[in-house]
């Protein structure tokens, strides 16, 4: 007879802020199991299909920040109404002040729960007074949905898009689940017109879902995990306990991992999206294939820069005001950029480097014409060196973006430039022999040509449905056998 633990069975169900609800949990599998086979029987009901991913969706954000879902409701509401407003008024006065109030609600929320203790915390330091952090926690994925949102208000101020007229249609929009906690940031303009359109998952869409969604757990779950929990984490940890040499393969080991883990997860929340009917755009392209700065924020995290561009750089001025104002333009909004990821003058300073390399970049294309080549058209050798000099330039972000703490950072770039010992190579390899043969696949496999991910694509579309569910099995088996004790969460959960 079974002997089944019915509270441990209902706790499973609630929220537990020490095991927020992942992808790559094995509940996930079981809900999102459960989810499809009535979203399925909901093909033709389409009202009924809205409101049960809605419900699923909102359950989903329950699992990962708790009764912070009501938060997500209100920014889904005020955007709602205002966007409906925005079409009712021709005043351009009136849509200003109806556009501000989205903007004033969206940063107002998102400013309160990121940037209060920072903001705190420097006023103490000015007056003397000892800092004692308020009590607020950060919502799970608030950075993602109030941009998301607030985007279709300043979309439809600036009459790019119609508003819905159905509130649960844009429920649906902000609350969708795949993307709702990490991203991609999508559109409104994109994703509305799905909505309603019949139910489709082709056989293309249905093959590219599952490679993405295999390649997503395994970039997360395999790599990223086990070179975070066994080699990443330590060195940055007590970077002055370990060699210089040791310190600068902990940066390349974390320039793998939160790729792994970012783009893991973006491949994941596609890959679903696809299961489900819809379509998202690309949110990473091979980043550190990146011959300069400037490609490389068109491959990293290609939702949020395309954000920033469209809603904070363009709107400044862009490129349009002369050289000098496009440059300032372009600090302000990576400096910006920087303080979205966190409320901290790390983060401050990653920003501000990534902003300075791309003014420089700039600067060097108008006193040599021959570096605008980009892609193919650059010469082999010229394209090798500037991925290796992007690479690095990046990596040195990656430090203070990582580091808990500035001293830390600093002593990190101390270790290497004093105390580098080249000697300890081979031993560092032979010591941490998985972690290494796991960052040479990664890299690797990162640096081959986009042909093969097609080639991958076509050939998992082409398999047998009992292969493509083989094809998971065996991703999950490698899972089980390499993950540690406890499921790691996604990187972007913090920001």
């Amino acid at each position: 007879m079974l002997n089944i633990d019915f509270d441990k069975l209902i706790a499973s169900f609630l929220y537990n802020p020490k095991e927020p609800l992942m992808f790559n949990s094995g509940f996930f599998l079981f809900l999102f199991s459960g989810f499809i086979l009535i979203y399925v029987l909901l093909k033709k009901q389409n009202t009924l299909r809205i409101l049960y991913v809605i419900a699923f969706s909102y359950y989903f954000y329950y699992k990962t920040s708790g009764g912070y879902f009501f938060l997500m409701a209100a920014v889904t509401i005020w955007d709602y109404y205002i966007g409906l407003s925005l079409s009712l008024f021709h005043k351009k006065s009136m849509r200003k002040f109806l556009v501000f109030l989205s903007i004033l609600g969206n940063l107002g929320l998102l400013c309160y729960f990121k940037y209060t203790n920072f903001v705190y915390e420097h006023l103490c330091d000015f007056s003397g007074k000892a800092f004692t952090p308020f009590n607020i926690f950060l919502p799970i994925g608030i950075s993602f949905y109030t941009f998301q949102s607030m985007s279709y208000t300043i979309d439809i101020y600036r009459k790019k898009i119609k508003p819905t007229h159905n509130l649960w249609d844009y429920a649906f929009f902000v609350s969708f689940f795949p993307q709702l906690v990490a991203g991609p940031i999508i559109r409104a303009k994109d994703f509305l017109p799905q909505i309603h359109r019949p139910l489709l998952v082709t056989r293309n869409m249905f093959g590219r879902g599952v490679y993405l969604i295999a390649a997503g757990l395994l970039k997360k779950a395999v790599i990223s995990d086990y070179i975070s929990i066994n080699f990443v984490d330590r060195i940055f940890d007590n970077p002055s306990l370990y060699s210089g040499i040791e310190n600068l393969f902990g940066i390349y080991g974390y320039a793998l991992q939160i790729y792994c883990d970012f783009s893991g997860y973006s491949d994941m929340a596609i890959g679903i999206a696809l299961l489900l009917g819809f379509r998202f755009n690309e949110n990473f392209d091979s980043p550190y294939k990146s011959a300069t700065i400037t490609e490389f924020w068109k491959r990293w995290h290609i939702s949020l820069s395309s954000w920033l561009k469209d809603y904070l750089y363009i709107p400044l001025g862009g490129n349009r005001k002369g050289k000098i104002r496009t440059y300032i333009n372009l600090m302000i909004t990576l400096l910006l950029g920087g303080l979205w990821h966190g409320a901290s003058l790390r983060f401050i300073l990653w920003g501000g480097l990534h902003g300075a390399t791309l003014v420089i970049h700039k600067i060097f294309l108008g006193l040599f014409p021959f570096l605008k080549s980009t892609g193919n058209r650059m010469k082999p050798v010229q394209r090798f060196l500037g991925i290796l000099l992007t690479f690095h330039i990046v990596c040195f972000g990656w430090i203070f973006f990582r580091a808990h703490t500035m001293d830390s950072a600093i002593a990190m770039m101390q270790q290497i430039a004093t105390n580098f010992r080249p000697e300890l190579f081979v031993e560092m390899i032979k010591g941490y022999p998985y972690v290494f043969l796991l960052m040479f696949i990664g890299f690797v496999t990162h640096y081959f040509p986009q042909g093969w991910k097609r080639w991958g694509i076509e050939r998992t579309t082409m398999m047998p449905l009992i292969c493509k569910a083989l094809l998971l099995v065996i991703v999950i088996v490698i899972i089980s056998y390499v993950k540690s004790a406890q499921i790691q969460p996604f990187i972007y959960f913090q920001f």
